[in-house]
């Protein structure tokens, strides 16, 4: 599983002209989703996303995370995480999970996130999205829990 992950002010995901999920201050994170993505990777990304100290504190240091500030997350299915350009012009989209091992582990990535924090919103699997942001900072971290092997 990889996110790229945005300290925002706010975000949002409109779908067809309809704002779908929106948050205020908080973490917008595209997620890809890989092969054998299970409750384990889940559990771990989320821990990284609601404990990640990028937000200041009183002495302006990134001591605080969305936890701490009750601030929200989106989370945003982004199959593209997972691109291999590195030969040629045209990205391969050969590596992470297939569509629908993917639909199944975004959705229950989700719905842990759900379950265990209060202000998680969502883009929808599959669907033409238009994600906007204000990026606050900016600030954006790259999250691989590939690289824990």
């Amino acid at each position: 599983m990889r996110v790229v992950l945005q300290r925002v002010k706010k975000a949002s995901v409109t779908i067809d002209g309809n704002v779908t999920a929106c948050i205020d201050r908080g973490i917008l994170a595209l997620v890809g989703m890989n092969k054998g993505d299970n409750e384990d990777t889940f559990k771990w990304m989320l821990n990284k996303l609601v404990n990640i100290r990028i937000f200041e504190d009183e002495n302006d240091k990134m001591n605080l995370s969305v936890s701490d500030l009750d601030y929200g997350i989106l989370l945003v299915p982004n199959f593209t995480i997972y691109a291999d350009a590195r030969k040629g012009n045209r990205p391969s989209f050969a590596m992470g999970a297939g569509p629908e091992e993917a639909r199944e582990s975004f959705n229950k990535f989700t719905e842990y996130a759900k379950a265990n924090f209060k202000n998680v919103q969502t883009g929808t699997f599959r669907a033409y999205m238009q994600v906007e942001l204000v990026n606050d900072g900016p600030i954006t971290i790259l999250l691989d829990s590939d690289k824990l092997l």
